[in-house]
């Protein structure tokens, strides 16, 4: 850009100049264009046309003689610059592309499709910088438009390009290099907040005392809500909910194999009838529907937002699944007994559930050695029989064979899985997933929950919560405001001088002393912060 605009002020300039000569020098009055004319043949050597003839005085023969030789150079200069560059893949320096920092977050390596992070903190208004080893994938980034510089994480001229000195915090995800990664940063600011991701739940301590003030374990937190969505199926109770005041509540209830919803379609569920809870959205099929459609039919990997008090919540549990609990010859399957596998068996163990493990290698609390992905081996983990499977492979391949074999040998078994990919979340549902959850978008989640407060059911939740102030939208009505139209963000709650209401009248005008709750998938509250740059209410769990 700089050098453009630098382009076109010298051609313009030369042109004034040659105009005014040819008026000062010649005595010859002519058009500003036929000048900038002249400018543009001399520079690019095509030739000097019907001015040659005009030329008498030695200073604008020196003149013309300047402009060709900036030509030339010029010339040669957009060859190395550009034109070289572009067709041979001469190396580019990324620095040269970032534009100033300040208050922004350094992120140091990122395995877990960094692009779902970087999406995810752009939507949110956080400036950042990406330090990558690894130079092909630095160059893809930045061609993408993305803040990305090639550099080591362990090496102190990286974090110095990084602009460390105006930043707010470091992310480091370097795996077995955290800690080389956190003694860097710490030998260069003693003071800046770091955020460790690790894949080890052990390395905990190590960071912590190494100085990294948060530590986070996507693959933990995954296993957690995988195995606490298994739990809650068998025991009807409530996790993970939010009080959005007074006695309203909010949660998510991933529909199962077996449940008596399965093929009703949402008009005919009677669920407000019957338990006084109110349907405010659905996953279907792998798509957010704010409000459901009357007539979607729900199927057994629809995923309801519920909203209501405690009472109607716990009542909906008991309504749709009263009679499913675990009986004595039905069991858990958790296939992969990785940092996510480990994390699972933790809380169902500890529910006092009994549970079989396959893993690829033979260790501590591995039931059954080989591969989740042969049916011998599903089979005499007890898959036919069993009441559900995580599936925590690594390999997405593995975990959608692992899925169909399951689903074969067990048509009403519920199905959790994790994916490292997040593109192949729709395809796990499709090979007959009940509840999928990606490694990239959990980890994302969890970063900008660390970096910017916000509402939403759990760290792995599918679904966001935010609360903002009226105060933009004083003198406009619910449906004026067109909230929903704009973004995709529906309004459940409001809470005035009265208290917290989820009867909102669309009709009603605001005073901009309210507050109001919003729920929508990440891209539509990313949207409504866009659309409305309303800053989050606090910053909440």
């Amino acid at each position: 850009m700089y050098y453009l605009a630098g382009l076109v002020v010298l051609v313009s300039l030369y042109a004034v100049i040659y105009n005014l000569a040819l008026s000062r020098l010649e005595g010859v009055d002519q058009s500003i264009f036929a000048s900038f004319e002249f400018v543009v043949q001399t520079m690019t050597t095509t030739g000097y046309g019907q001015d040659s003839g005009l030329w008498s005085h030695p200073l604008m023969y020196l003149f013309v003689s300047l402009t060709q030789i900036s030509g030339i150079g010029i010339g040669f200069f957009t060859l190395r610059l550009i034109v070289i560059p572009l067709f041979t893949g001469a190396e580019v320096n990324l620095d040269d592309r970032l534009t100033p920092k300040r208050d922004h977050v350094i992120i140091c390596e990122y395995r877990r499709d960094s692009a779902v992070l970087l999406d995810e903190l752009e939507e949110l208004g956080i400036e950042y910088v990406l330090i990558s080893s690894d130079e092909e994938n630095a160059m893809e980034l930045s061609d993408a438009g993305y803040s990305v510089i090639r550099g080591s994480p362990q090496d102190r001229d990286a974090f110095e390009r990084a602009s460390i000195d105006t930043a707010r915090s470091v992310i480091t995800d370097t795996g077995d290099a955290n800690v080389n990664t956190v003694l860097t940063v710490r030998s260069i600011d003693p003071e800046i907040d770091i955020i460790a991701l690790t894949d080890d739940s052990d390395m905990r301590s190590v960071l912590l005392d190494t100085g990294a003030n948060t530590v986070v374990s996507p693959h933990g937190v995954l296993g957690h809500r995988l195995a606490e969505k298994v739990v809650s199926s068998f025991n009807a109770e409530l996790t993970d909910t939010i009080e959005l005041g007074g006695e309203l509540e909010i949660t998510e209830i991933p529909i199962q194999q077996g449940n008596r919803l399965v093929g009703t379609r949402v008009r005919d569920s009677r669920i407000r009838e019957e338990t006084g809870a109110n349907i405010i959205g659905a996953w279907i099929d792998g798509e957010l529907q704010l409000p459901p459609d009357p007539d979607a039919v729900i199927r057994s990997n629809t995923v309801l937002l519920l909203s209501g008090a405690h009472d109607a919540l716990e009542a909906f549990s008991e309504f749709t699944q009263p009679s499913r609990t675990l009986l004595g010859h039905e069991h858990i399957v958790i296939a992969g007994l990785g940092e996510v596998g480990q994390a699972a068996r933790e809380v169902i163990a500890g529910e006092g559930l009994d549970v079989t493990t396959i893993d690829m290698e033979d260790h501590d609390d591995v039931d059954i050695v080989g591969d989740a992905g042969s049916e011998e081996i599903l089979e005499a983990a007890g898959v036919e029989t069993a009441g559900a499977v995580i599936i925590g492979l690594p390999d997405d391949s593995a975990s959608l064979l692992a899925t169909v074999l399951a689903r074969s040998l067990n048509p009403d078994i519920e199905i959790l899985a994790r994916v490292s990919d997040t593109d192949a979340t729709r395809k796990a549902l499709s090979a007959g997933a009940d509840y999928v959850l990606s490694v990239p978008r959990v980890s994302a989640r969890m970063v900008a929950r660390e970096l910017r407060g916000e509402d939403i059911l759990a760290p792995a939740s599918q679904i966001r919560l935010l609360r903002v102030p009226a105060e933009p939208l004083a003198g406009t009505t619910l449906a004026e405001s067109g909230i929903y139209e704009r973004t995709g963000c529906r309004v459940i709650a409001l809470r005035d001088g009265s208290g917290f209401s989820s009867t909102i009248d669309p009709q009603r005008r605001f005073t901009g002393d309210e507050q109001i709750v919003l729920v929508g998938s990440d891209e539509a509250v990313q949207q409504f912060r866009k659309q409305f740059d309303i800053s989050p209410v606090g910053a909440e769990s």
